[in-house]
């Protein structure tokens, strides 16, 4: 039976809410972990988050197959690498925010689709025109806008959050590399159970003991995880990621509005005509993917550092 036009429209619709939603849930978390970040390691912080997450994921997954047969994947080493690289993302993304300020560290991260475009060239062998090119090379000039002398300081962060991007943008590539063979659910699976057992190996050398209002941070934080990952599945079971993709963007200014409602940070001007060049260029490319009908998967659509 086909759906009316009437009824996809609105479906469109609740997913964009949703999304909306979801990007704000993760703000928030974001900048609770900043808070915490502050006084407890980053490594720590990631490894009780992922308890959460990964708790998460597998309750999803087992409802919809046997985890064993969620574990069989055909590209085992590939799986791997990329629930390697996604902690590894959320690693460097809490280590860039004990120095930088939310709303510099969230433009300087949200360059990761442009990163995109050109790994999918090097590691899936996708052709790119002269179009997407420079797309790709005015968002990168944006980036530079930002990173300017006197712009937001040279840091070992930003370095953090540069490297946050790139490994997040690999994610995305092998996420569709992997898709071509195993399920989502397979996807799912490995990227949990290899970040926990890796947050958790590395997690427990840095444990310092926490406070009540410390712990019911955390807690919090494992919430809002749990939450935005839910409310993106149920977003991506409304509209193809293609759809919702460009409404991730959000998270940039609603990032500023939380760097100075909490923190009292400003984002210099300069450093917002910056974000405001990759965030063009980022929808650039995702309407001439959408044009060219490019396939994504749903993990593509879940922000790697959230």
């Amino acid at each position: 039976m086909t759906t009316p036009a009437s009824e996809r429209t609105d479906h469109v619709g609740r997913a964009i809410i949703l999304t909306l939603i979801t990007v704000t849930v993760f703000g928030v978390q974001d900048a609770v972990s900043k808070i915490l970040v502050q006084t407890h390691s980053p490594f720590q912080m990631t490894m009780m988050r992922y308890w959460g997450f990964a708790l998460f994921a597998l309750f999803l997954v087992a409802r919809q197959a046997p985890l064993r047969q969620a574990f069989r994947s055909k590209v085992p080493v590939w799986q791997v690498v990329r629930g390697t690289l996604l902690i590894a993302d959320i690693w460097f993304f809490a280590l860039a925010l004990q120095t930088v300020p939310l709303g510099e560290l969230q433009a300087i991260v949200i360059v990761y689709p442009l990163l995109v475009t050109l790994f999918a060239i090097l590691v899936l062998g996708e052709k790119v025109g002269i179009f997407r090119f420079a797309a790709v090379g005015v968002g990168f000039l944006g980036a530079i806008l930002i990173m300017r002398p006197g712009g937001v300081p040279l840091t070992w962060g930003v370095f953090c959050g540069l490297a946050s991007a790139t490994l997040y943008a690999l994610y995305i590539v092998l996420t569709r590399k992997v898709s071509r063979v195993d399920s989502a659910a397979t996807s799912m699976t490995y990227a949990a159970v290899v970040g926990l057992v890796l947050s958790t190996g590395v997690g427990v050398f840095f444990w310092q003991p926490m406070g009540w209002t410390e712990l019911a941070m955390t807690v919090l934080i494992m919430v809002t995880t749990c939450a935005g990952h839910g409310l993106m599945v149920f977003a991506l079971s409304m509209a193809p990621a293609s759809t919702v993709q460009p409404f991730n963007y959000f998270s940039l200014p609603w990032a500023i509005v939380l760097s100075i409602l909490v923190f009292g940070q400003w984002i210099d001007p300069i450093s917002l005509v910056g974000a405001a060049i990759i965030v063009a260029a980022g929808l650039v490319i995702m309407a001439r993917e959408r044009v060219r009908k490019v396939s994504v998967t749903p993990q593509e659509a879940l922000p790697g550092h959230e």
